[in-house]
C-alpha cells in the first residue's frame, strides 16, 4: 500500500523555490520602493558621490566634505553596483541582496549535515523580519552582518573539520567586519567565541586550528590599509571614529560631537524588545526551546556556540543609551541555525511558515496596491517624484531646497540640487531666470513674507511643495 504523501515542508524543492521567490520579490521591491530621508537616502548618495568623484578613500556627504562616521565597504559595494547599472534604487541596493544570498549559501550545509534540506536555513532567515527588510536597505548593518556571519562560522568550521581556509577566512571575515562598520566586528566576536572555549574547554583546539600570526597578518592586510589612507587624507578621522563613534555614542545619548547625526536616547534594554519584535515568531520559538532543553544546553557544543552568538550582542547593547533597531541584525543568522536544530521536534512549524508567507504576501499586495495608486508617491519621505516628473525643467533651472537639503534630492538630482535661505529666496522673488525650489509644509510660516504669487505650485506631497517660477 502507497504510503501518503507528506506535506510541503517535506519537500527539499519546497524550500529552493520559496527561496527564489522570496530574493526575486526583495528585488523588486528593491527596484519600485523610493529611497527615504535620511538614512537610506544619506548612505546612497555618499554612494553616488564616490561613483562620480572616483575618491574610494574617503566617503563624502557632500562634494568636498568627508564623511567620517563609518568604514567604507558598503559605499564601496554600492559605488560599484552604480558604477555597472546606472544610478538608480535597485542598483544601489542590489549588493545587500547579494549579500543576505550569501548567507543564505553559507549556512545551507547546517542542514545538510542534519539531514535536513539545503535551503531551510535560508528560508527560515528570509522570513525574520529584520533581515528580509535588510535585504533591500541602504544601511552598514547587512555588511557587517555578513561579516559576524562569516567570522563566526569561518571559526566553527577551522576548529572542527580541520581544513585550513576556514582558519584564514575567520580573519578574512574580522578585517571585512572592520572596514564594514569597525571594531565592533571584534567586540561582537570576541566575548561569545572566548566564552564558548571556555566553557566547552578547547584552548589547545582553539589555539592550534586557528593560525593566529599568520590571521592577523590577513586581518591587517584586508583593513589597515584603508585606514591608513583614511587619516592621511583626512586627518582627524581616527580620533573621531574611534573615540567618538565608538565610545562616546554608546556611553553618552547626549554627545555632541556627532558631525551626522543626532542623539537617541533609548530606555536600558531596549534592545531585547527590538529583538522579540523584529525577529518574531522565530525568536520566540528559540527561547522557549532554550527553556525546554536547558538542562541539557551545555553538554550541546553546536547549540551553547549558537547561544553565545545570539545572547551577547543583546546583553552588550542592554547598557547603551544610544541605538536603534538594526543593531540586532548580527544576530538573525544563529536564530535560523537554532530554529533548523530544532525543526524535527517544532510541531507549530506548518502553522508559523504559512503564517510568514501569508504576512509577505500581505505586504507584496500592500506595496503594488500603494504602487499602483500612487500612495506611495503621496506619502513616502522622499524626494524623488518631485525630480523624476520635472527632469526637463531642472535640466534647465536652478533646483534648490528650503533650508537644509534632503538626501533624497541630492540622489534623484544627482547632486544638482542646493540648499536656499530665506534671505537669498526674498532675493529671488523677482527673478528673471528660471528656478525650483522644495519646501516642507512645515517650513511655511518661516516664508509668510515670501511672495507665492510669483511661483506657480508644481507638485505637492503630504510632506512638502514643489514650486517653480513660470516660464
Amino acid at each position: 500500500m502507497d504510503q501518503p504523501k507528506s506535506n510541503f515542508l517535506s519537500n527539499p524543492r519546497f524550500f529552493k523555490i520559496s527561496v527564489v521567490i522570496l530574493l526575486i520579490i526583495r528585488g523588486i521591491c528593491n527596484a519600485l520602493v523610493p529611497l527615504m530621508d535620511k538614512t537610506e537616502a544619506r548612505y546612497s548618495e555618499i554612494a553616488r558621490l564616490m561613483a562620480e568623484t572616483g575618491n574610494w578613500i574617503t566617503p563624502q556627504i557632500d562634494y568636498g566634505v568627508p564623511f567620517w562616521a563609518k568604514p567604507p565597504l558598503s559605499t564601496w559595494l554600492s559605488a560599484a553596483s552604480m558604477n555597472i547599472f546606472g544610478v538608480n534604487e535597485f542598483a544601489v541596493r542590489l549588493p545587500y541582496l547579494v549579500l543576505v544570498a550569501g548567507m543564505v549559501l553559507l549556512i545551507g550545509k547546517y542542514a545538510k549535515r542534519a539531514h535536513l534540506p539545503f535551503y531551510l536555513p535560508g528560508f527560515i532567515l528570509l522570513l525574520i523580519p529584520e533581515l528580509f527588510l535588510h535585504a533591500g536597505v541602504v544601511s552598514t548593518d547587512t555588511a557587517l552582518t555578513f561579516a559576524v556571519t562569516l567570522t563566526f562560522l569561518s571559526f566553527w568550521e577551522a576548529t572542527h573539520n580541520g581544513k585550513k581556509i576556514w582558519g584564514y577566512l575567520f580573519f578574512v571575515g574580522i578585517g571585512l567586519g572592520l572596514l564594514a562598520k569597525g571594531p565592533i566586528i571584534i567586540i561582537l566576536c570576541g566575548p561569545p567565541l572566548f566564552l564558548w572555549m571556555v566553557f566547552q574547554k578547547k584552548y589547545k583546539t582553539v589555539f592550534t586550528k586557528i593560525p593566529w600570526i599568520l590571521g592577523l597578518l590577513v586581518t591587517a592586510i584586508v583593513a589597515v590599509p584603508w585606514y591608513y589612507f583614511a587619516e592621511q587624507t583626512t586627518p582627524g578621522f581616527i580620533d573621531y571614529f574611534l573615540v567618538g563613534e565608538h565610545w562616546l555614542r554608546f556611553t553618552d545619548s547626549s554627545w555632541k560631537g556627532d558631525k551626522y547625526g543626532f542623539p537617541k536616547t533609548q530606555p536600558l534594554g531596549i534592545v531585547w524588545v527590538f529583538l522579540l519584535l523584529f525577529a518574531l515568531p522565530w525568536i520566540q520559538v528559540v527561547f522557549y526551546k532554550v527553556f525546554k532543553t536547558r538542562k541539557t544546553l551545555f553538554k550541546e557544543d553546536w547549540v551553547l556556540f549558537l547561544l553565545l552568538w545570539l545572547l551577547w550582542t543583546p546583553l552588550f547593547f542592554t547598557v547603551s543609551s544610544s541605538l536603534i533597531h538594526t543593531y540586532i541584525m548580527p544576530v538573525m543568522v544563529p536564530v535560523a541555525l537554532l530554529i533548523v536544530h530544532w525543526w524535527p521536534s517544532i510541531k507549530i512549524k506548518k502553522p508559523l511558515v504559512i503564517a510568514n508567507l501569508v504576512i509577505v504576501g500581505i505586504c507584496v499586495v500592500f506595496l503594488m496596491g500603494a504602487t499602483g495608486t500612487n500612495t506611495i508617491e503621496k506619502y513616502a519621505n522622499s524626494d524623488k517624484y518631485f525630480i523624476s516628473k520635472n527632469q526637463e525643467r531642472i535640466k534647465f533651472d536652478e533646483l534648490y531646497h528650503f533650508g537644509k537639503k534632503s538626501y533624497s534630492s541630492q540622489f534623484y538630482s544627482k547632486g544638482v540640487v542646493q540648499s536656499i535661505s530665506l534671505v537669498e529666496l526674498k532675493k529671488k522673488e523677482d527673478a528673471f531666470w528660471p528656478f525650483s525650489f522644495i519646501v516642507k509644509k512645515k517650513d511655511m510660516k518661516k516664508l509668510e513674507h515670501i511672495d507665492f504669487s510669483n511661483f506657480i505650485l508644481l507638485d505637492e506631497n503630504e510632506k512638502k511643495y514643489f514650486y517653480g517660477v513660470p516660464k
